[in-house]
């Protein structure tokens, strides 16, 4: 997309934004300047066209399919033939030393020992989908998913394999696919963000911000984090003893002196960041705590998503946080599954049965939830819900004894369901042991073009000059979308 062009006290439109915008650092909601009319003391043009707010409402390329994301990120690599990706073959050979080529955390191996998996599978809904017992709630959604079983891509190590999932490079710097999505189509609503981060109750994932960063671009585009515990948003409550009223004129005061402080200076973009963190935080004072007061619900639907038992409290109500704010217009949602700590996380690298066990019974409910509360409101045909993690995981052993698995960057799976996608089908496969993809084999970008196109939006075409090139969340030479599923 061709960047605006103008001129700010010197500076090009370009430049300005990227000034404004990254003072803001932990206050990505910049998104709501300007959208009530508010000045910041400078203008676009010579003209006295007011400033130009870059998240405002932008009509897709062509007709879409769906407005809004929930990225369900099960962070640590789930491993893919102990959940939705059906090897038999794998059961007799359990134990068994075979030669098999692998790459993970342990590097290059030409042989190993084989973990059968510890969990049955059963056939589900009209496609006759095998699903594992650690999801006997998600088998009964099956015809709303379509299941990716030949996903791949280059690093078999958490980090950069979250930045590939999260922004499409190995390497940090580039905006994550939510900051994409928002610097393509705006925001639905001007009193929240239009990207939202909740992560576990154990902690972020490895590199942490770095995985919802709008890199690049300016900080108006960055993921804004939902708290796991208390109120979800710092400070929104206004100070005891002042009213509404005195806060506002409070405000236009401080606004009028730091207006005229900056109209003196050339370069003042953490004053200007400043002004504009005010207003923030008197319309989210008025909003937010609406928009994330999930004990509102009826008791139907809390215990619908597991909010009144200890095990899928957590994640049950993260789902219902999801379905409210996009609800309300937020654009992308993204809930992590797994902290960075220990084996808070899906990478089991030591006991799979008790890591998949915990880890699927405090998410299967929750999720196959979210799916049946977002159909019954008319929101599912409009709003895109994607299932997986950074990689999956190897067919064998990782060490001499126990049933742990190392990461599997060559063939995993993911579901995607709603927003116009084409429930109970299946695409691509890994090979017998589910050791690699071998059959339409499809990169995260593909998955990510996927994701574009249903919003309205030409992956190919989405662009923002950087570094003398139009960079693309789906790299340089561009990807093509999944026919099969949308």
């Amino acid at each position: 997309m061709e960047q605006p062009r103008g001129s700010f006290c010197g500076r090009t439109r370009r430049e300005f934004l990227w000034q404004t915008a990254g003072g803001f650092g932990a206050l990505p909601l910049v998104d709501l300047l300007g959208r009530d009319g508010m000045s910041l003391g400078m203008r676009a043009t010579d003209d006295d066209a007011p400033f130009a707010n870059p998240l405002a409402p932008k009509e897709p390329r062509f007709p879409a399919k769906a407005k809004s994301v929930i990225f369900l990120f099960m962070y640590g690599g789930p491993s893919h033939v102990d959940t939705f990706d059906y090897k038999p073959a794998l059961y007799p050979l359990d134990g068994k030393t075979i030669d098999i080529k692998t790459k993970g955390r342990g590097g290059t191996k030409s042989q190993g020992r084989v973990v059968g998996p510890k969990w049955k599978f059963q056939q589900y809904g009209e496609c006759g989908k095998w699903v594992s017992d650690l999801f006997p709630h998600l088998g009964k959604q099956v015809d709303k998913m379509a299941f990716l079983h030949s996903l791949y891509a280059e690093s078999p190590l958490h980090g950069s394999a979250m930045l590939m999932m999260n922004s499409g490079r190995i390497l940090s710097g580039a905006p994550s696919l939510g900051s994409w999505v928002n610097y393509g189509l705006g925001s639905m609503n001007e009193n929240l963000p239009g990207y939202v981060v909740m992560l576990d109750e154990t902690g972020g994932p490895i590199s942490g911000a770095k995985n919802w960063s709008s890199g690049y671009m300016p900080a108006v585009y960055q993921g804004t984090v939902l708290r796991g515990k208390g109120s979800p948003i710092l400070d929104l409550a206004r100070p005891d003893g002042l009213s509404e009223a005195q806060q506002r004129r409070l405000l236009d005061a401080m606004k009028g002196f730091n207006q005229e402080h900056s109209a003196q200076r050339s370069d003042n973009s953490e004053l200007l960041a400043r002004i504009a963190s005010y207003e923030l935080a008197y319309k989210m004072q008025r909003h937010a705590p609406e928009a994330v007061d999930w004990q509102s619900e009826d008791p139907k639907t809390l215990e619908l998503y597991g909010v009144d038992v200890p095990e899928t409290h957590e994640f049950g109500r993260k789902c219902l946080l999801a379905r409210r704010l996009v609800e309300r217009g937020v654009r992308f949602v993204q809930i992590y599954s797994g902290g960075n700590h220990n084996d808070a996380n899906w990478d089991a690298h030591g006991d799979l049965e008790k890591n998949h066990n915990y880890h699927a019974g405090r998410t299967d409910k929750p999720i196959a939830a979210l799916l049946t509360d977002l159909e019954r409101r008319g929101l599912l045909d409009e709003t895109i819900v994607v299932w997986g993690g950074e990689f999956g995981r190897q067919p064998t052993a990782e060490y001499a004894e126990g049933t742990g698995r190392d990461h599997n960057s060559a063939g995993f799976t993911m579901w995607l369901a709603g927003g116009g996608i084409r429930g109970g089908t299946s695409v691509g496969a890994t090979d017998e042991l589910g050791n690699e993809a071998i059959e339409r084999r499809m990169h995260v970008k593909h998955l990510h073009a996927t994701i574009l196109y249903q919003l309205g939006l030409d992956p190919n075409d989405l662009t923002y000059f950087y570094a003398g090139l139009d960079q693309k969340l789906v790299g340089v030479q561009g990807a093509d979308v999944i026919p099969e599923i949308v």
